[in-house]
C-alpha cells in the first residue's frame, strides 16, 4: 500500500483546510445525526450545507459535470480529516448527497437529474430512504408498498419504517412493488415520490435516546407520475443494489476516524474520572481495555485502507465493507460500554444535571449505539455475507 500525497493531493489539503479555517464560524456546534435537534438546529444545518455549496465543498467526490470537484477517494479522506481536525462536520440533511446524487448520476433520466441534482446540491431538496417496512427490514425484498398502475400515474398505498429525517424530507426514494405476481426481487420498482403529496403522512418514533429522528411514513392512494420510476419498471432491486453501494463505501472509509476519536476522548476522560480516589486510567484492568480498544481500532484502520487500496486502483469494494461495518459497530458499542464504566455512578446522570459528564452526552451516544448493529444491514447479515461470500460457506 502507497499512500503517499501526490502535489496534488497536497494542493487540495490546503485549499480545504485554508476555506475550512476562514468560514468555520458558520458551522454549528457538532451534533449526533440522527437526534431531535429542534428546528433551530435544522435550520443550522441548512445554512452550513448551503455555505459548503457555496465554497464547492458539498460533494467533492461529485463530477464536475454535477456541481462536484471530481474529487479522488484520497481527496475525499482527505475532507474528512480536515473537518474532523476542526470539529466540524457534514451536515446531514438527508440522502440526497449521499445516496440518491449519486444513483441519479448513474441511473437516472436526463429529466431526473436536471429536475432533482441542483436542488439537492443548493439544499432545496431533502430527501429521505423509504425502503425498511414493518415487515420487511433485513429482508429487503419482501417489501408490500404496493404501486398500482393508472393512466400516466401509480397509486401507491402502504408503508416505511425507520426512515431518517423524514419529518423534514421533501421527496423520498422508495421500493414499491409493481408486480405483485412476480418472484419477490422481481416485481419491485425505484420510484421518486413527492411528501408533500396527498396522502402521505408522517409519524415520528421516539427513541429511548428522547430522539425523533427516525419517523413512520404512510401512503394513501399517492399519486405519482410513472416518469419517476428510476431505472426499469419491475427492475428496480438493482437500483437499489447500486444505492446500497453508494451507502456502504463512504462509511466504511470513514469509520475508523470515527473511533479513533471517540477513544481519545476516552482516554482523556479515564485520565481525569477517579474511581476509588484514583484516575480511572490507573486501574490496571480498566487501563488494558482501553489499550485493546486502541488495538481494535488500529486493526480498523489498517483493513480500511486495505479496502481504499483496492478503490485507488479502481477495483469495485468486495465483501470487506461488510466486515468493517460488523466490527466497528460492535467495537464502538463496547467503547461507549466501557466510557460508562470510567464514569460509575455519573453514569446514571442525564443531560441537564449539574454532575453530569459531558452534560449526558455519553449516554445518548451509547443509546443510540444499540443502533448500530441493525442501521445499515444488521450484524448477523454481515456475517452472512461474509460466511458466503468470503468463506465460501453454503446458505442452509
Amino acid at each position: 500500500m502507497d499512500f503517499t500525497y501526490s502535489p496534488e493531493d497536497e494542493a487540495f489539503r490546503v485549499e480545504v483546510r485554508s476555506w475550512l479555517e476562514a468560514n468555520k464560524k458558520f458551522a454549528p456546534p457538532p451534533t449526533n445525526i440522527m437526534a431531535d435537534e429542534g428546528e433551530g438546529d435544522w435550520e443550522a444545518r441548512v445554512r452550513w450545507h448551503q455555505k459548503l455549496n457555496e465554497g464547492g465543498w458539498v460533494a467533492v467526490n461529485w463530477p464536475k459535470e454535477y456541481g462536484g470537484r471530481g474529487a479522488t477517494v484520497m481527496q475525499r479522506m482527505i475532507y474528512r480529516e480536515e473537518l474532523q481536525r476542526l470539529g466540524l462536520a457534514e451536515p446531514f440533511i438527508g440522502m440526497g448527497i449521499s445516496l440518491l446524487g449519486p444513483t441519479l448520476m448513474h441511473l437516472g433520466t436526463e429529466d431526473q437529474k436536471q429536475r432533482h441534482i441542483p436542488a439537492i446540491l443548493k439544499g432545496e431538496e431533502v430527501w429521505c430512504q423509504g425502503y425498511s417496512e414493518p415487515g420487511s427490514g433485513s429482508d429487503l425484498a419482501s417489501v408490500a408498498t404496493r404501486a398500482v398502475d393508472d393512466g400516466d400515474d401509480f397509486v401507491v398505498n402502504g408503508q416505511k419504517v425507520w426512515t431518517s429525517m423524514a419529518q423534514h424530507a421533501d421527496m423520498i426514494f422508495a421500493l414499491v412493488r409493481t408486480d405483485p405476481e412476480a418472484p419477490k426481487h422481481k416485481g419491485i420498482s425505484y420510484l421518486l415520490i413527492d411528501m408533500h403529496s396527498p396522502g402521505v403522512t408522517v409519524r415520528p418514533l421516539v427513541q429511548m435516546t428522547g430522539g425523533k429522528g427516525f419517523n413512520e411514513v404512510f401512503f394513501e392512494d399517492v399519486r405519482v407520475p410513472k416518469k419517476n420510476i428510476v431505472g426499469e419498471r419491475n427492475n428496480g432491486w438493482q437500483v437499489a443494489i447500486t444505492t446500497l453501494m453508494f451507502e456502504r463505501g463512504p462509511r466504511t472509509l470513514s469509520r475508523q476516524l470515527i473511533l479513533r476519536e471517540g477513544i481519545d476522548a476516552a482516554l482523556e476522560l479515564a485520565r481525569t474520572v477517579e474511581r476509588d480516589g484514583i484516575p480511572a486510567a490507573r486501574d490496571p484492568v480498566m487501563r488494558q481495555r482501553l489499550a485493546q480498544l486502541c488495538i481494535d481500532a488500529q486493526a480498523l484502520r489498517c483493513s480500511n485502507l486495505r479496502i481504499l487500496t483496492r478503490l485507488l486502483r479502481g477495483e469495485p469494494p468486495g465483501p470487506e465493507g461488510s466486515a468493517s461495518k460488523l466490527f466497528f459497530s460492535e467495537t464502538w458499542q463496547r467503547l461507549l460500554e466501557c466510557v460508562l464504566e470510567i464514569e460509575g455512578p455519573y453514569a446514571t446522570l442525564w443531560e441537564g444535571s449539574a454532575y453530569a459528564i459531558d452534560d449526558g452526552y455519553w449516554q445518548f451516544r451509547f443509546l443510540r449505539s444499540r443502533g448500530d448493529t441493525i442501521a445499515a444491514g444488521t450484524s448477523e447479515i454481515q456475517r452472512n455475507i461474509l460466511a458466503e461470500r468470503v468463506l465460501g460457506l453454503p446458505k442452509d
